[in-house]
């Protein structure tokens, strides 16, 4: 038997290499992205199968755990992803309006893929591979099957996908502390517009305002002539300069919304585009122009390949078709082949049952306890008989005895009646018997 079952995982060792290897090959014809495309319907299915709540309806019926992001698309414990998706799958199934029987543990597990894929062409869903890909459990197929089923699932449950709601995210302004003595570049703003608006609502007058300006130059070239000579000590002058610094500091706060700085930094970006596009528009216009050429041979040399291959094309295209005929046909004789194993286990169900009526027939049959009871009912039979014949022969003897005394009672009571009669001689004899 343990050489059996190490032969047995030898050979299915063997396929599911041979699986690998054909599914490697597959995503290669297919594109360097194929190999990863099962993580993706894994990411989509759990996504799904989280909408429908099958944690609590499917995973805590059985006591399972939940699903990992790459459950079916990485090989962990084969028996148990595949029992994972036989379980997943019939309550899919059933979720998505097709009553559908929960696989147990021991049931024949072509059986179980052949029903979940004829439920699964019933949704219209194409299955365009072998039904043995699912033995393993896991894989693009496996994710596949479960895929559709979930989508059909949702159908059946009227949900709806909707645009997502994207969060409106509020810009944080940054909170600057204002000082007295500071002078922020908004309070320079306001002074401007309330000047501006002052000066726009009187009316201008040109003659007074050149007279104005005339007294104000003449006030400041005498105020000149006067400062001419200072009377004012450097020592004072400095040390009232250091006491006013801090109050003319004027700090200019950058803001990101100002109109002005989005302006600027369009300018410079656009600065900065034309001078990177000077120096690559070189290269690029080479890089274009090869380009071009590269496509233009790659064109000719496809025409001339095709027009070289076009009976080898020919060929390919009549064995594709009859690939699928064979696959067709395939699917028919699997088809055909699990009916009949249904009904071998059907046959082989009553087999069993007849030969389990026929042993417990043969045990009772060579079973010595139905004779050793019939002996001692016979021997109790006898002792009863003996018995018997012993109280019957009592009872004739005690039966005897009372006849035999009725009879003497009898006799005594005759000759009693005699002998009155027979003392008068003359008196003929009369004999008289009483009852």
């Amino acid at each position: 038997m343990a050489e059996g079952a190490a032969g047995g995982g030898s050979v299915r060792r063997g396929v599911g290499d041979r699986d690998r290897d054909e599914e490697g090959a597959a995503a290669a014809e297919r594109g360097p992205g194929a190999a990863y495309h099962a993580f993706v319907l894994m990411e989509d299915l759990l996504d799904k199968l989280k909408l429908l709540s099958y944690e609590e309806e499917a995973l805590r019926r059985h006591n399972m755990r939940p699903l990992s992001r790459h459950y079916f698309a990485l090989p962990t414990n084969p028996g148990e992803q595949f029992f994972m998706f036989c379980t997943l799958a019939a309550w899919l199934i059933t979720k998505a309006g097709h009553p559908f029987e929960q696989p147990q543990e021991y049931d024949d597990p072509n059986a179980t893929i052949s029903n979940v894929l004829s439920e699964l062409r019933s949704f219209g869903r194409p299955v365009d591979f072998p039904p043995s890909k699912l033995k393993a459990g896991y894989g693009e197929q496996a994710c596949y099957v479960l895929d559709c089923l979930a989508e059909e699932a949702l159908k059946y449950t009227g949900f709806s996908w909707k645009r997502p709601a994207y969060p409106t995210e509020e810009l944080e302004e940054e909170e600057i502390t204002e000082d007295d003595a500071e002078l922020t570049l908004n309070k320079l703003e306001e002074d401007v517009v309330e000047e501006e608006s002052d000066n726009e609502e009187n009316f201008i007058d040109l003659n007074a305002l050149k007279a104005q300006t005339y007294r104000s130059d003449i006030n400041d070239s005498a105020r000149q002539e006067e400062i001419l000579q200072s009377t004012t000590d450097a020592a004072e002058w400095n040390l009232e300069v250091e006491r006013v610094l801090p109050q003319l500091k004027v700090t200019v706060r950058t803001d990101n919304k100002d109109w002005r700085i989005h302006v600027d930094q369009m300018h410079q970006h656009k600065d900065g585009i034309e001078s990177s596009l000077k120096e690559t528009r070189g290269y690029l216009d080479k890089l274009h122009n090869e380009i071009s050429r590269t496509l233009e041979k790659i064109n000719s040399r496809e025409k001339y390949i095709n027009n070289q291959l076009e009976h080898l094309v020919q060929e390919y295209r009549s064995a594709q078709a009859l690939l699928s005929e064979a696959k067709e046909k395939y699917q028919e004789g699997s088809g055909g082949v699990t009916e009949r194993i249904r009904v071998l286990s059907e046959i082989t169900e009553v087999l069993e049952r007849v030969k389990q009526e026929t042993e417990e027939r043969g045990s009772s049959m060579t079973d010595g306890a139905p004779l050793v009871k019939i002996k001692q009912a016979l021997t109790k039979l006898k002792q009863e008989t003996i018995q018997m014949d012993i109280q019957i022969g009592v009872m004739e003897h005690t039966l005897l005895q009372s006849k035999l005394k009725e009879k003497s009672d009898m006799t005594r009571d005759m000759h009693a009646t005699m002998i009155p009669e027979s003392t008068d001689p003359q008196e003929p004899t009369v004999f008289k018997l009483s009852c």
